[in-house]
């Protein structure tokens, strides 16, 4: 595979999808392609824990639609990039939130990223089950802080920005795609 997606989403209080930030990044240097960031209504007026994040920065939708359409659009725009296969943060929320998607082979960041054998910077003094994997703090704002040993990086929760913090954590990370095993 030449290019992969990385995907963030944000939800509302009642559980539905209301925004969906997605990267496309080349699968050798991790760096990103073409991105898209879709809000869909009417869930975006539901209210949610990070309903305020979704303009942020000025940051403005590729498409507001309802949830058809735009998940519509997302197929194409992963189609005209010949994307197979998505990446996101604890896979299992997106994964379940987007069934439209699976037809895609789903990999987990979460599953290198949180166990002291495939994330170097997991510091010593950090509590591991015998798995290897941090007990606590293994948030994306928390491995992406101990990866860039920037303390005052704060996740934003706007499911473009948070999707592009994601694959940084993967390029930081240093593994090959192949690495990344299926959920």
């Amino acid at each position: 595979m030449s290019k992969f997606a990385v995907i963030d989403t944000e939800t509302t209080w009642g559980d539905a999808v209301m925004s969906i930030g997605l990267v496309v990044s080349d699968s050798e240097t991790f760096e990103p392609v073409d991105m898209q960031y879709y809000i869909l209504t009417p869930y975006k007026n539901h209210g949610g824990m990070y309903s305020h994040a979704l303009y942020l920065s000025g940051i403005s939708p590729n498409l507001e639609a309802p949830r058809d359409r735009a998940i519509a659009e997302l197929r194409a725009f992963l189609d005209d990039h010949d994307v197979t296969a998505m990446f996101a943060y604890n896979a299992a929320f997106d994964y379940r939130h987007l069934p439209e998607l699976s037809h895609l082979a789903w990999y987990d960041i979460m599953k290198l990223a949180a166990y002291r054998q495939h994330n170097p910077k997991i510091p010593k003094r950090a509590e591991c089950y015998g798995t290897g994997r941090l007990k606590r703090g293994y948030g994306v704002e928390n491995i992406y802080r101990m990866l860039t040993d920037d303390r005052a990086y704060c996740e934003l929760h706007n499911a473009l920005t948070d999707a592009i913090d994601e694959l940084t954590i993967m390029k930081l990370l240093n593994h090959g795609i192949e690495r990344y095993t299926k959920i």
